[in-house]
């Protein structure tokens, strides 16, 4: 029997047949937008074409004296086609956060933010394809809106998730996800129903950020320079450390358990790896052209997958079809029809050999 993902994998049905699929205005919407000033993801690009990703822009601290921590204060908005919104929703889950931190998830395929303003297209909500929900909180229809609702009069040109908002004082406390995971890990203990998880310890850290230090910019990071690249050049780049990534990561996972230090403990880092590993063979090979090899040749790096999956929590996190409709229905730059491809069943729920590892 195919598990959930699998299903969604191997679906070639679109989940809305009311979203019209993004068949025009690449160059319109660039045009468009040097007018407005707004950009999305494909228009961050150097003039030797080259990817290069914004810095993101609210970067307020949960359980500070402005934003102290309670439950059913804040409300993370996130995508389930969105890596980096992800491993957020995959740290709340593991955290216990479900109860005290609410949740939406945004319609997979951007849709245009501003009709007859610009071109930009953005996140927005829908209740036409499984898994997506409206705002219940301020009855937004798209992200955009919600950064020009609540940006305290700044200046936003990118409108991003993932997006962790104050309902208080209804402003955005942070939208940078590797901050909004060591929140949620690290201040959160007193509503959390797990408050023992610790994914960044301080015995760890020095060696989790030499991980990270290499796995974002070379394969979190590498995989969207791949595929958004104009320039054989900087494409010929981008790919080529994704893979000196990938072929460094299965070597250190046939010796140890998980990335950081001695490997006996799960980590931020394997996280953060995850995120990408789990998207790869559904979209990065095909649509970011990230085709070298696959996920299933890297048979450590395949069975890391398949045991951060089946963890209590992650595979709620985990939609396919979410991610495959977002990639190949949002960017017409890369694929001009809006044609989803299938992709192979990853097989998440198969047993795997980690236990072979030892782990504290």
């Amino acid at each position: 029997m195919l598990t959930r993902a699998a299903r969604r994998a191997s679906s070639g049905i679109h989940g809305s047949l009311g979203r019209t699929p993004l068949t025009t205005m690449a160059a319109s919407a660039q045009s468009s937008s040097a007018t407005t000033g707004v950009v999305d993801a494909t228009q961050e690009l150097s003039k030797k074409g080259a990817f290069v990703r914004t810095e993101s822009q609210f970067r307020d601290a949960l359980g500070s004296d402005k934003y102290p921590v309670e439950a059913g204060r804040y409300h993370l908005y996130v995508s389930y086609a969105c890596p980096w919104a992800c491993r957020c929703l995959m740290v709340r889950n593991l955290k216990g956060l479900q109860d005290a931190i609410g949740v939406s998830v945004v319609h997979p395929v951007w849709v245009q933010t501003k009709p007859g303003v610009d071109e930009h297209r953005g996140w927005g909500f829908g209740t036409d394809f499984a898994g997506a929900d409206g705002d219940p909180i301020y009855g937004a229809a798209t992200v955009r809106d919600l950064y020009e609702r609540l940006a305290g009069g700044q200046k936003v040109t990118k409108f991003t998730v993932p997006m962790l908002v104050d309902t208080k004082t209804d402003t955005i406390v942070n939208n940078e996800s590797s901050e909004i995971i060591r929140m949620l890990t690290s201040v959160c203990d007193s509503i959390s129903s797990n408050p023992g998880l610790d994914l960044y310890p301080a015995e760890l850290r020095e060696a989790i950020d030499a991980v990270n230090a290499w796995v974002y910019p070379k394969l979190n990071n590498g995989v969207y320079r791949s595929g958004f690249a104009t320039t054989q050049e900087a494409y010929d780049e981008a790919v080529a450390e994704v893979f000196e990534a990938l072929d460094d990561m299965e070597e250190i996972l046939s010796k140890q358990r998980w990335l950081a230090g001695d490997g006996k403990r799960f980590t931020e880092a394997d996280l953060r790896a995850f995120v990408t590993i789990v998207r790869f063979d559904a979209v990065y090979v095909t649509h970011f052209k990230c085709n070298r090899k696959t996920i299933r040749e890297y048979p450590n790096i395949t069975d890391f997958m398949r045991e951060i999956y089946q963890m209590p929590g992650i595979s709620d996190t985990v939609d396919l079809d979410h991610i495959r409709h977002h990639y190949q229905r949002s960017h017409p730059s890369i694929n001009k029809y809006g044609i989803v491809a299938v992709c192979p069943d990853p097989l998440l729920d198969a047993p795997h050999d980690r236990a072979r590892f030892p782990q504290a």
